[in-house]
């Protein structure tokens, strides 16, 4: 081999062979080499020596520069171990001399910390001393023997405070170990932060900064409960806390002095004394119902005021504090008062009733205006029916009857009915008095009912009456007595502008910008030239038996849709009042006027 002539014995080969894995498996050699009267025997390259045997047992080998002959059984071996020795020990630089015996000084103790140790030993072979081997160990820090090969230096680093034994051994050229070797004991001291009673101190000092921490936390976890109890109790509303069954744990100083109850009076349902008779089955109930779901409770009811006696209406809120694992610990709850808010409601709810009444009394009083128009569409179905039932009766009296004319005769006046039936109904619609209800409505056919309804009048006046519908318009959520009282109060308005000179209105329908835009155009005198921006106003009018509601009433109907009216000239004569509708689903809103 590039070392040298190398004898393996067939127990080592035998082991390695039975390793379950040989990468890991060491096998143990002796060398031969020149220093044992050996001729060179390095491979270079690919050049394998020949070996032969002879009868006498020696082993031949060829080499590039000659032939090296060796006889197994007369091998020299060396039965001498090689006495081993500790040399110096240095720590940190630091060495420990030799005692006047020649070794290192028993059982030195080292300063700590040490951060790095090296220990020198050395053994004595006067054969061979460059094919010493040797292994150490530290007791107490290395969990098996270090082979070193020929380095006599073993090194250590970060070792800590504790007593150590260094042991050492070494084998000559033949592979013959001194099993005994030799030791070396020593210890390090630990550093002043490494004692026991520096650990004690320290741990003293973390007991007592932990004390101190704790009660710091505790005073400061008091000062925050008196700071949140004097943000509870001067907030401008009643507060409450609750157990997770609902019963009240805690009211603020606000409850106690409006209700006269006292923290322990109102604890459990102790409250329920302050709530008005009326309000207590339901308010309980609903309270009830939160606690068992774990849902927002948010309320309304009448709290007693210990003052005076009086009841006055509260928004009662509750929310639920709940742990990691979402059950529910506490409850937190506020009550705002909302007496103001209550009598303003009530006082819109009555402002919404009388601009409904208006609304209707506007109605009423404009379909006074039609009578005589109504009058007039009423009497042609009703003659018709008559002069119809006089020719069947003549038909009937003939010899054989004439059943065939007699069945047209009826089909007519049934025609005639129905139609006197229609324009009933739908003044009937105009003049009750009920609740807005909304509904899909096709405006155009609106249209068509206001424009047959209104007819009579417009004939009276000479005034020809026009549609210009667009096709396939979409329907849009209105009421619909309300939306004919806007057409109605247009139109008339239109015809009351045209009454004496005659001339043409026209109602237009159309789509535009996603909205439905509608259109009454006149051809009458027009908008007041100074005042056109009252004309919606409340009680202003220009006619001198005008009530001055017409427009406004239909400017809150439109808004209250979503819509919006105004009101513009014609280039030549009369007006156009346009209004618009979405075409969507709006949510109801009350009229404003």
């Amino acid at each position: 081999m590039p070392c040298g002539l190398v004898r393996v014995a067939r127990s080592e080969l035998e082991e390695w062979a039975s390793a379950a894995d040989k990468t890991l498996h060491t096998i143990r050699t002796t060398v031969f080499d020149s220093s044992d009267g050996l001729r060179t025997l390095a491979v270079v390259g690919d050049y394998t020596p020949r070996v032969a045997k002879s009868a006498d047992g020696k082993l031949w080998f060829s080499v590039p520069d000659g032939v090296s002959v060796i006889d197994p059984h007369r091998l020299p071996f060396n039965k001498l171990p090689p006495p081993v020795h500790v040399e110096k020990v240095t720590a940190d630089r630091k060495e420990y001399r030799k005692t006047l015996s020649g070794d290192v000084q028993s059982s030195p103790r080292l300063p700590s910390p040490v951060r790095e140790l090296e220990i020198d030993y050395a053994a004595l072979s006067l054969v061979a001393p460059e094919k010493v081997l040797f292994r150490y160990k530290l007791e107490g820090w290395d969990q098996d023997w270090q082979d070193a090969g020929t380095r006599r230096q073993a090194f250590y680093s970060n070792l800590p405070p504790r007593n150590y034994t260094f042991r050492v051994k070494a084998c000559n050229n033949s592979g013959l170990w001194n099993e005994a070797g030799t030791s070396f004991n020593f210890s390090i001291a630990p550093a002043y932060y490494q004692t026991y009673w520096f650990r004690f101190a320290c741990f003293a000092a973390f007991v007592a900064l932990l004390w101190a921490l704790h009660r710091w936390r505790i005073r400061q976890l008091k000062g925050q409960e008196k700071r949140l109890r004097d943000v509870v109790e001067t907030i401008p509303a009643m507060t409450f806390t609750a157990l997770s069954d609902g019963s009240s744990t805690f009211v603020n100083k606000r409850w106690t002095e409006y209700t006269g109850l006292s923290v322990e009076q109102s604890s459990g349902a102790g409250w329920q004394c302050a709530v008005h008779p009326e309000d207590l089955v339901r308010h309980s109930e609903k309270w009830r119902i939160s606690v068992a779901t774990g849902q927002l409770f948010e309320d309304e009811a009448r709290f007693r005021c210990a003052a005076d006696g009086e009841y006055r209406w509260f928004l009662v809120r509750g929310v639920p504090l709940r742990d990691q694992h979402g059950n529910i610990v506490k409850w937190y709850g506020t009550l705002t008062d909302i007496e103001d808010r209550k009598r303003a409601e009530q006082e819109r709810e009555k402002l919404r009733q009388l601009e409904a009444d208006l609304a209707h009394i506007n109605r009423v009083s404009t379909l006074g205006e039609l009578v005589a128009s109504i009058s007039h569409e009423l009497a042609q179905p009703i003659t018709a029916t008559t002069n119809n039932a006089k020719a069947s009766l003549r038909w009937l009296q003939r010899d054989p009857p004439d059943l065939t004319q007699v069945r047209k005769g009826t089909e007519r006046i049934i025609e005639a009915g129905t139609f006197a039936s229609e324009i009933i109904n739908r003044l009937r619609s105009l003049y009750k008095k009920a609740p807005p209800q909304r509904e899909l409505i096709d405006v155009n056919g609106v249209i068509h009912e206001m424009l047959t309804l209104l007819k009579g009048e417009a004939t009276r006046y000479s005034i020809d009456m026009h549609m210009e519908l667009a096709a396939q318009l979409p329907k849009t959520m209105i009421d619909r007595v309300q939306l004919q009282q806007v057409f109605m109060n247009l139109m008339l308005n239109g015809i009351e502008a045209m009454k004496d000179s005659g001339g043409e209105l026209t109602v237009r329908s159309q789509l535009q910008d996603s909205q439905l835009l509608f259109s009454v155009i006149d051809t009458g005198v027009g908008l007041p030239t100074d005042k056109g921006d009252q004309i919606f106003s409340a009680f202003f009018t220009t006619k001198t038996q005008g009530s001055g509601m017409g427009l406004a009433i239909s400017r809150s109907i439109l808004e209250s849709h979503g819509g919006r009216l105004w009101a513009t000239a014609n280039d030549g004569q009369g007006a156009t009042f346009h209004f618009t509708l979405p075409t969507e689903v709006m949510e109801p809103s009350p009229l404003v006027t």
